[in-house]
């Protein structure tokens, strides 16, 4: 920390404490720096120390320690106005504003004090000469924190009315606050217009955009604008996060969390803040963070989770029930200082009312990661229109009508047949002295057998027991047939067909005799049709041609049986009934899939890809959609190896439709995940983004947020990178990085992210954070085979570093880049990096001559490569990358003189020469690359032409600028440069002759 000693030595310490991150910290440094210039004896000096002091109060948690150096301000202007210099009497009158803003969130200050302050500064404001704009505003703040609407109104529309002078709040912060007004009064489409400048861009200062991005998420959310809301909550938060004294704004994304079924990441919000609870600096901005605190405990509470362990103030842990009712009692008491003050009840109902909101979306997927409560997760694939595991329990059937439904649901393959199965038999269990038949109890334990996977084989045969029991063998035989293929499924491929062999023979002597029907001996002889196929789906390579053959001929076999005509017997096939008989449709459509999957494995793909949509059609057809979602998925992935992107696209599209509802989150995840990739495939980045939103959001649900979730985040932060929108995808691919790992997703991945979040940083001006991420990219990278991603990362972190005002790590980062660029036989980067080191050294100790002695390297690199260029292509890039380092040269030596004010010496006049000739070399360079290069080559003409000039010779100046004049003449039209270039050089042109004339 260095000391005062002088005026201007304050001045540069003040200005490095106002860069310092908001905070205490930065507040005790102001306080000291006030005693440093006390010890000047200049007034002025004290005036500007107080000012920077109240500055940094005002945006920190110790907004009450603002009135203390004002007033001292206050009595200093009153008694030797003289003190202060234009800008300090301007700051003066500007932060009357701040205190009306203060005081109002202070409960401690009476009414009537506000009151005759508000007086005081139209007083004081009128006798400066002021407009009256920035009162009105004022007073619009106090009507409205009363509540007092009338006024509020009046005053409201006078601020406006009123003439914008120095004096008024910048156009960013005016608008968020008329914005706040509106959306206060119910007007959310108004609000969000009114916003528009701000949240685009086109007005911004310290704490905007970060404010109305905060403000604009409940109006959002109202009006169903769920993916802006979105957008302003990763965007926004972003912005938030580092400002100690935006604890309103912060809330508002708490709150937003809470109303958007996002209760997990409000909590992580809330760990990050543990001081919010406590910081008493601004009681106003307290009462809004307690209110949201209540708010989600409450929400907590609600979902079953009120013993949940959650962030609380410190000094002892807090569950959320704990925490509710501390939240609850504190806002309260606060709101009810407020009232007390102001006479009115209006900031009390204002609190409870934000206390009681509930949620307005389900749940919003946000893209980043949080642990979803199970009780929460319930209720938001619920209302996703996903089934829960368990159907309610029907309290007004008797179990007759049970088990008719049950059967009527598994005769036609529904879903659900196997949960309303399990309600039989909890209904049986329940009623005193009834016993089910054999059959009931044969087809209860069959299902169940079906929901245990793996572990059913006991429960199959126990059901083959009990359908030989009820006087069904052909049912019998295909329910071991079933217990057959769960041992396939355990690994045991030669033991299932083993098992099945004896069910198998016996149903078909069984079919023969008219022992059984063509159902259930579709069902052994799919059956052992399944148990050949194993070997078929397991295969890592290429699969034997013994088993391809006996898995299609297993299926054939199933088509031959199942698509039959009627028989003379009265049984007949899927043919004879023309698919009335789901169960058949349903064999006959997964034997076409199995032929499918043996053609594709044979390499036939265009004959894969027709059967499995001969099997999508059929279970469509059946009314068994659900059934085709697994084969649509298939179909996707044929075709778009294929090259036919749009038909992937149709397919899984239609598995997304076609499974609807029975569809599980973790399937969804991956259809969402794959129609992505093949959408940014096809150039429709945004609607990828949609999808790969969509399925970050389900591996979640599903539980593989570290997994599938951390690819589809992945993903999702790359495009929402490639549509521009940074600070979305820098949200975004930070949570990735939480969960990707080398071993897990591969280190491509990891590079990959890295980069991108990279770029993002970059592109937010976070230079430091951007070199950080590209140089542990870059770490990764170097020890691969091949060593381009290496160099291109090593050369980003270098431009990083310069950016972020690390000239030697840049320049190390630079030439470690070069050796990588070199040793990849690579020019261009070896060149560029040599220049970059150049203009580096500028800024350093380095200074002009180790500047000149990298730029002198860059162009023999570049000349060298040249030389032994043999590809024409690369020649001509090889002379253009020549000529931008003769310009780049020539501007270096310029820019190291350009502080000449007063008569150059032979000194500036010579390296003025020198950037001159390296000027003209680019020019010449340029002008053998014929018409392509002459924007580039009038861009050096003019800059040779101030050069001239600088150097007292106008009329060279003035041939050049006439010279780039008449280029564009004989050019003809060119769209881009020619305006630009003719008005830089009529400029020129009217400065040098004017310089003739003086």
């Amino acid at each position: 920390m260095s000391s005062i000693t002088d005026f201007a030595s304050l001045r540069r310490a003040m200005t490095e404490n106002g860069e310092q991150p908001e905070g205490p910290a930065r507040n005790a440094r102001a306080e000291q720096l006030l005693a440093e210039a006390e010890k000047l004896g200049i007034p002025l000096a004290v005036i500007e120390a107080l000012g920077h002091q109240l500055k940094v109060y005002n945006y920190s948690s110790e907004k009450d320690k603002m009135f203390v150096p004002f007033a001292r301000l206050l009595r200093m202007w009153d008694e030797s106005p003289e003190d202060f210099d234009e800008y300090e009497t301007h700051s003066l009158h500007w932060v009357f504003k701040w205190m009306s803003a203060g005081m109002l969130g202070q409960p401690h200050i009476p009414l009537a004090s506000i009151e005759k302050w508000l007086g005081e500064m139209e007083h004081r404001y009128r006798l400066a000469g002021h407009s009256e704009r920035a009162v009105r505003s004022a007073e619009f703040s106090v009507a409205a924190h009363v509540g007092d609407v009338g006024r509020a109104e009046r005053a409201y529309a006078a601020w406006l009315a009123a003439d914008r002078d120095r004096t008024a709040d910048c156009h960013a912060c005016e608008l968020h606050e008329q914005g706040w007004w509106q959306a206060e009064r119910g007007r959310d489409a108004e609000a969000v217009e009114l916003w528009r400048p701000v949240l685009e861009g086109e007005f911004t200062c310290a704490h905007e955009p970060h404010a109305a991005l905060a403000s604009s998420l409940l109006p959002l959310l109202r009006l169903g604008r769920l993916d802006e809301a979105r957008a302003h909550h990763l965007r926004g938060f972003r912005l938030v996060r580092p400002m100690e004294s935006m604890r309103t704004a912060y809330a508002k994304h708490v709150e937003f969390c809470v109303l958007t079924g996002n209760e997990a990441r409000a909590l992580e919000l809330l760990a990050e803040r543990p001081a919010y609870f406590t910081d008493s600096g601004n009681p106003r901005s307290k009462l809004d963070f307690l209110a949201v605190v209540a708010l989600l405990t409450d929400r907590l509470v609600e979902l079953g989770l009120g013993g949940q362990t959650v962030p609380g103030p410190a000094g002892r842990s807090w569950t959320a029930a704990e925490l509710a009712v501390h939240a609850r009692a504190e806002a309260e008491a606060l709101a009810a200082r407020f009232d007390e003050r102001n006479g009115t009840s209006h900031v009390g109902a204002w609190a409870r009312a934000r206390m009681a909101r509930r949620p307005l979306v389900e749940r919003l997927p946000l893209g980043v990661r949080t642990e979803r409560p199970v009780s929460a997760r319930t209720t938001a694939r619920s209302a996703a229109g996903v089934r829960p595991a368990a159907v309610a329990e029907p309290q007004d059937r008797d179990l007759p009508a049970l088990i008719a439904e049950a059967r009527r649901l598994s005769d036609t393959l529904q879903p659900d047949a196997m949960e309303a199965w399990a309600a039989v038999a909890r209904a049986a269990e329940d009623l005193e002295g009834v016993e089910l038949d054999a059959r009931d109890r044969a087809e209860i334990a069959d299902h169940e057998a079906m929901g245990r996977g793996p572990e059913g084989a006991g429960l199959f045969e126990r059901a083959a027991e009990l359908y030989a029991e009820a006087g069904d063998p052909g049912e019998a035989l295909a329910a071991r047939a079933r217990a057959a293929y769960v041992r396939a499924l355990t690994g045991d491929v030669e033991g299932a067909l083993a098992a099945v062999a004896e069910p198998y023979e016996r149903v078909l002597a069984l079919y023969a005799e008219g022992g059984t029907g063509v159902r259930q001996t579709a069902s052994v002889v799919i059956g052992r049709a399944r148990i050949l196929m194993r070997p078929v789906h397991e295969a890592d390579g290429p699969v034997p041609s013994e088993a391809l053959s006996a898995a299609r001929e297993a299926a054939r076999e199933v088509l031959a049986l199942v698509e039959a005509p009627a028989r003379e017997d009265g049984t007949a096939g899927d043919g004879g009934q023309d698919g009335a008989d789901v169960r058949l449709a349903s064999r006959a459509a997964e034997a076409r899939a199995m032929l499918a999957e043996t053609a594709a494995r044979a390499g036939d793909l265009r004959a894969a890809a027709e059967l499995f949509e001969e099997a999508v059609a059929r279970y469509v057809g059946a009314g068994l959609p659900w059934f085709a979602v697994e084969y649509e998925a298939r179909l996707a992935s044929l075709v778009h190896h294929l090259g036919d992107a749009a038909r992937a696209e149709r397919a899984l599209r239609a598995a997304l439709e076609h499974g609807g509802a029975h569809l599980e989150a973790a399937g969804r995840a991956q259809l969402h995940l794959r129609l992505a990739e093949v959408l940014d495939g096809l150039g429709r980045v945004a609607e990828a983004a949609e999808h790969a939103l969509e399925a970050a959001h389900w591996a979640d649900e599903a539980g593989e947020g570290p997994t599938l979730g951390a690819w589809a985040r992945q993903q999702l932060g790359g495009l929402l990178l490639r549509q521009g929108r940074w600070a979305e995808a820098a949200e975004v691919l930070e949570s990735a990085l939480a969960d990707l790992s080398a071993e897990t997703h591969g280190d491509g991945a990891v590079v990959q992210t890295q980069w991108w979040l990279g770029d993002c940083l970059s592109e937010l001006g976070e230079h430091r954070a951007a070199a950080e991420r590209r140089l542990q990219a870059a770490g990764i990278a170097r020890h691969w085979p091949e060593q381009q991603d290496h160099a291109t990362l090593a050369h980003l972190a270098a431009e990083s570093l310069s950016h972020a005002g690390l000239p030697a790590e840049a320049d190390r980062a630079y030439a470690r880049a070069g050796d990588l660029w070199r040793s990849l036989g690579n020019a261009h980067g070896l060149v560029r990096s040599l220049r970059a080191r150049a203009w580096l050294a500028l800024r350093t100790e380095a200074g002009l001559e180790t500047a000149r002695e990298l730029m002198a390297r860059a162009v023999e690199e570049c000349e060298a490569a040249l030389a032994g260029a043999d590809d024409g292509e690369a020649r001509l890039r090889l002379t253009d990358e020549l000529g931008g380092t003769h310009r780049q040269f020539g501007d270096l030596l310029a820019r190291s003189v350009a502080d000449v004010e007063d008569e150059p010496d032979d000194i500036t006049r010579s390296v003025w020469e020198e950037a001159l000739s390296r000027t003209e070399q680019a020019i010449s360079v340029f002008a053998g690359l014929g018409a392509d290069a002459l924007h580039d080559r009038t861009g050096a003409e003019l800059a040779a032409g101030r050069l001239e000039a600088d150097l007292g010779r106008p009329a060279e100046a003035a041939a050049r600028a006439r010279a780039v004049l008449a280029a564009y003449e004989a050019a003809g039209d060119d769209p881009a440069a020619a305006p630009p270039r003719r008005a830089e050089a009529e400029r020129l042109l009217h400065l040098v002759e004017k310089r003739s004339e003086d």
